[in-house]
């Protein structure tokens, strides 16, 4: 099997490079935080084996994709936008979709306001919820809740300035921390602020088989050449989302969808998140499937790499 190609292409006013394998129908897949291209590449290689083009970018803020300075060049309509404009980029007029992590609101609201150019669209980890009238902040302020993980990322430089000080410490400790290998006391969830982001992760002695040495490598020297604040920035257009879409409100995507996530995954934890997955007959009337993998955590396509792939293309094949 080839490697993927790589390819800097002017996306939306931002260069983005973009790994590339196989040729046939435009597969697109939306990695999510703190990762790269490189999060897809077992599914690269499986869907190119089976006839597709699959196509993965560094998302905005990410690797060697441009980083705008300005956080308000991070909302999801201009992550959906360098969605739509990579599908036209590519040559192509549609594309099924796949999103994972923050990537998974990306692929979903791509859908949502794109039909026509996404018939498909498949999310990992982060379920799917309408445009809501309050944005999480808001909720999570109104519950008298302060120390989760995305309002710690609220202030510039903050989060930033720790996860820069060892960067490939910072790797290992956060994807370690939010898999399926991880003990129970490990936490991406909860942040006490005087001991930081990391002091509720865990440095592993051994690393899990699904992140070798060479992955972390790989991740920190991502990093060490972009920085973290792009990445950050998507979670400071929280509030700012919630205006945008106004909108699409209460909307629902009607292609055909599907999700999957790790039963170990923190994000399955959270308190909206089965609310969320109850509603899908709702929310999503095109499912089909909903599948929670037992003990894989938060990575779940490299955790169980040859599981989502065989749901990816059995999903693919249906339609």
């Amino acid at each position: 099997m080839t490697e993927p190609t790589f390819q800097t292409l002017q996306v939306n006013g931002i260069r983005m490079r973009v790994a590339e394998q196989g040729s046939g129908p435009l597969v697109l897949f939306c990695h999510g935080w703190p990762e790269s291209w490189y999060s897809w590449r077992h599914q690269l290689a499986a869907l190119a084996a089976a006839g597709y083009r699959a196509v993965a970018p560094d998302m905005r803020g990410y690797g060697s994709t441009d980083a705008p300075a300005e956080i308000e060049q991070y909302t999801l309509l201009h992550l959906v936008g360098d969605m739509v404009d990579l599908v036209q980029q590519l040559g192509e007029t549609s594309a099924v979709v796949v999103g994972h992590d923050w990537g998974a609101p990306v692929a979903w609201h791509a859908a949502l306001l794109r039909p026509d150019l996404f018939p498909a669209v498949v999310g990992m980890s982060v379920p799917f919820t309408p445009p809501a009238r309050t944005d999480l902040l808001t909720s999570l302020e109104k519950l008298g809740i302060h120390t989760f993980y995305m309002q710690y990322f609220q202030t510039p430089g903050v989060a930033e300035a720790e996860f820069e000080r060892d960067i490939e410490a910072s790797v290992r400790r956060i994807q370690f921390s939010a898999s399926g290998d991880a003990p129970e006391k490990a936490t991406f969830g909860v942040v006490d602020p005087a001991r930081g982001y990391l002091g509720g992760t865990i440095d592993p002695e051994t690393l899990p088989v699904w992140l070798t040495p060479e992955d972390v490598a790989h991740y920190a020297g991502e990093f060490r050449r972009a920085g973290f604040r792009g990445g950050l920035n998507w979670y400071r257009n929280l509030r700012r989302n919630a205006g945008l879409l106004a909108p699409w409100r209460g909307c629902v995507i009607r292609q055909p969808s599907m999700f999957i996530a790790g039963a170990r995954d923190g994000v399955m934890k959270f308190p909206a998140s089965k609310k969320q997955i109850d509603d899908f007959p709702r929310t999503l009337p095109g499912i089909r499937g909903c599948h929670i993998l037992e003990g894989a955590g938060h990575w779940v396509q490299r955790e169980r790499a040859a599981q989502v792939n065989a749901l990816l293309l059995e999903f693919l094949r249906g339609l």
